[in-house]
């Protein structure tokens, strides 16, 4: 039980560390003036063309009424805009504008570049298991997530 314990504060502490060193304690984050939540919807949309408000709240595990704010402020920046949804006319798809597209750009660009810069410091093989760990563990909570519902 106590290795389980120890194990548990050490994924914590990590967790922590990685998500002050990553910018997500400040205001903004991925050299942009962006929230969070909204370089996170960016990236989403960007991705998954003719995504619905509804799909990326679930994606990124936010609530309607926030998602709904974030998107406006969005599409009055300029960054996305909706369409109709030639399958369901009570939603609206969501798809990047050319600005979206370049703020897409510098945020993929300036999250390479952090993780290009901390892989300079990790061998192969230590490359390898952060990968497979990061990839397993995100999966885990995920998983828990759903189990939920």
């Amino acid at each position: 039980m106590e290795s389980k314990t120890s194990e548990i504060q050490k994924v914590r502490d990590s967790s922590r560390r990685i998500v002050r060193e990553l910018g997500f304690m400040k205001p903004t984050v991925a050299g942009t003036d962006l929230p969070p939540s909204a370089v996170h919807s960016i990236i989403e949309i960007g991705g998954n063309d003719g995504l619905t408000a509804a799909a990326l709240g679930e994606i990124l595990n936010l609530e309607k009424s926030s998602v709904s704010r974030m998107l406006r402020k969005l599409i009055d920046a300029g960054e996305i805009e909706e369409r109709m949804n030639p399958n369901d006319a009570r939603s609206k798809l969501l798809r990047l504008t050319a600005r979206g597209e370049e703020t897409l750009l510098a945020i993929n660009r300036f999250g390479q570049g952090q993780v290009a810069a901390a892989f300079l410091h990790l061998s192969d093989a230590q490359r390898q298991i952060v990968v497979a760990g990061l990839s397993a563990y995100a999966e885990a909570l995920q998983s828990v997530r759903a189990m939920r519902r």
